[in-house]
């Protein structure tokens, strides 16, 4: 996160690249580490396992700070500093050597990322025994607090780590994440003898895919009227009912000849021509979270904002108290504030008093999420305003004036409304997805939720792309300029207002689609034996 939030006041004010396409970086780095995520999930569950994963992603996310602390520290590898003189005008855009260097260390760190984040939470829960009521109780405190040093972690790299990099060296800040996660390594493989390893059950991704192929593959055959006749060999108690939605996959449980394989002792289906009717109503579970899915996308697209144009903003601004400076990148501790408070009061205070007014713990995921959304979306409303306050500052103050006479804390309302808005998305969207899920799926569904950060910064670097190019004129750079004091950042914003707004509409008619449209409960399926395995 110290790299993440001061990484667009690097690739502006040392690199001197322009204002979007520094936004376009940062917001494709963190895209890239959250779509990782996938990788090194799939990996772990397949063919890695979750200890090695974390142990060779660790010591690929060391590897990839010190590259980016040796990319920040030479010369030969970032361009001159701008001439003062001159106003800055004769400044030299970082070349593509320099920043293929930059690049290769930057993703580096990513690809450490995704692995780490991927398994660190899994294992820490594999040390305990669900089936044990006193682990069982014990996890809670893991997890309380596995929160609570990602949250430390998280202040100290916008507040501390940030001020280092301002104030005394990019390149010593960068050697400091990577002597951590030398010490982080270290204290891992300490515990090696004593953690529990439990087996991958593989990726939940295969048996999707089984299903699609072999309904593809029995499209022309038409879905018998009763159900009872399709294959299923799930034991009786772990199956899901029938329901009426995606009836198409259905097919892919249709018996037919070649769908049997002989082995030593007994014929199995090939799980890419037959799957079980479990199986596709799992999928058929997975599909009906898509909607909902995609309608919170929108919301990392809002938080990418405040990472890249909102810490661009600050840097042009007065952040002085008294006789400090606050580094622009750190008043992202506003946010992470945000989310602590929120997170606080909603469980000591909201939800104690929804209860005794509903008779329920609290709002449901979906109401959650609504509620994130709207305050997102009121962010970027409130973003819009004051940045067409500081842009009429800036029309009226001199051109070689370095900060505006404008206080930063102007911008403190849109860190507050987005990060409240993340307490409730983050916990409503990761409720959503655990609970909404089959249970062989949970991963997957973590997954999936993951993959929503990532589109959502994907997204923002091609809102960029797409406004910068229809904007900008031959004879001015439009919303987007590489200096913000001449751009229209407040239309920028205000597009995302409306943008948002859509999406949220888009979300409620999601939500009304979404719940689960059940058949009556159907006949027990009947299931294939052996005897008719084998005649087929």
């Amino acid at each position: 996160m110290g790299i993440a939030v001061n990484l667009v006041t690097y690739l502006i004010g040392t690199m001197h690249l322009p204002s979007s396409t520094s936004a376009n970086v940062v917001t494709d780095f963190m895209g890239t580490s959250f779509l990782l995520f996938l990788l090194g999930g799939f990996l772990a569950d397949s063919f890695v396992g979750r200890y090695r994963t974390i142990g060779i992603s660790a010591a690929i996310q060391t590897l990839g700070t010190a590259t980016l602390a040796i990319s920040t520290k030479l010369p030969q590898l970032r361009p001159p500093p701008c001439n003062a003189t001159t106003g800055g005008e004769n400044c030299k855009q970082a070349n593509g050597f320099q920043m293929g260097f930059f690049y290769m260390a930057l993703y580096i760190v990513a690809l450490g990322t995704g692995g780490l984040k991927s398994c660190v939470s899994g294992f820490g829960t594999d040390q305990f025994d669900e089936k044990d009521e006193k682990e069982k109780s014990q996890m809670v405190y893991f997890f309380n607090r596995f929160v609570f040093f990602i949250s430390f972690g998280t202040l100290m790299g916008v507040t501390v780590l940030v001020y280092i990099e301002d104030e005394v060296g990019r390149s010593l800040a960068c050697g400091i994440c990577s002597a951590s996660m030398v010490i982080a390594i270290l204290v891992f493989l300490s515990g090696t003898k004593r953690y529990r390893y439990k087996q991958g059950l593989g990726s939940p991704i295969i048996p999707i895919f089984q299903v699609i192929v072999a309904a593809i593959r029995k499209r022309k055959v038409n879905l018998p009227s009763n159900v009872e006749s399709l294959f299923e060999d799930t034991p009786e108690a772990s199956r899901i009912k029938h329901t009426d939605q995606f009836r198409f996959l259905e097919k892919a449980a249709i018996v037919a000849e070649g769908d049997f394989e002989k082995t030593v002792s007994a014929s199995a289906p090939n799980p890419w021509k037959l799957c079980s009717l479990t199986r596709i109503e799992e999928v058929k579970m997975m599909v009906s979270l898509l909607p909902v899915w995609a309608t919170t996308i929108m919301y990392w697209t809002t938080y990418a904002q405040l990472i890249t144009f909102s810490v661009e903003q600050a840097s042009t601004m007065d952040r002085s108290i008294g006789n400090v400076q606050i580094p622009a990148g750190s008043l992202t501790v506003f946010f992470v504030l945000a989310v602590l408070i929120t997170i606080a009061v909603y469980d000591r205070l909201i939800m104690p008093l929804w209860k005794m007014w509903k008779g329920k713990p609290g709002f449901t995921n979906l109401q959650r999420i609504a509620i994130g959304l709207a305050l997102s979306t009121c962010g970027m409303a409130v973003a819009a305003l004051c940045e067409r306050e500081r842009l009429k500052v800036a029309k009226g103050a001199s051109p070689t004036l370095r900060k505006l006479p404008i206080s930063v804390f102007l911008l403190i309302p849109q860190f507050l409304l987005v990060g409240s808005g993340e307490a409730f998305v983050y916990v409503g969207q990761l409720d959503f997805f655990l609970t909404q899920s089959p249970k062989g799926m949970k991963s997957m569904s973590t997954g999936l939720f993951l993959t929503t950060l990532s589109l959502g910064f994907f997204v923002s670097s091609f809102l960029v792309s797409v406004v910068k190019k229809v904007t900008g004129t031959k004879g001015g750079e439009g919303w987007l300029a590489d200096d913000i004091n001449n751009g229209r950042l407040d239309l920028f914003y205000a597009l995302l207002t409306i943008l948002c707004s859509i999406n949220f509409a888009a979300f409620l008619v999601s939500t009304m689609w979404h719940g689960p449209k059940r058949s009556k409960p159907a006949p027990q399926m009947a299931v294939v034996d052996k005897s008719l395995a084998d005649r087929l």
